[in-house]
């Protein structure tokens, strides 16, 4: 894969999916900026597979779909 792409460009060609983002650009907040896409699944356990058998020096998971109304998130 190994696709450097912008945020938008992510959320646009992997919707609903979970992302690994190999060096990621951020903002001062943490929030991505851009990345180059290492690995996407809608199985996140794929992408948590992959991101230990590649890994990464510097990366992020990220989910483009929505959260379920009432989920609550834990980092």
């Amino acid at each position: 894969m190994n696709m450097n792409m912008s945020i938008q460009e992510i959320e646009s060609a992997f919707q609903a999916e979970w992302v690994l983002i190999g060096d990621p650009e951020t903002t001062e907040n943490l929030e991505i900026r851009r990345g180059t896409v290492l690995v996407h699944s809608k199985d996140r356990d794929e992408v948590y597979r992959k991101a230990i058998e590649l890994k990464p020096r510097h990366s992020a998971i990220l989910y483009t779909g929505k959260s379920p109304e009432g989920a609550v998130v834990i980092l």
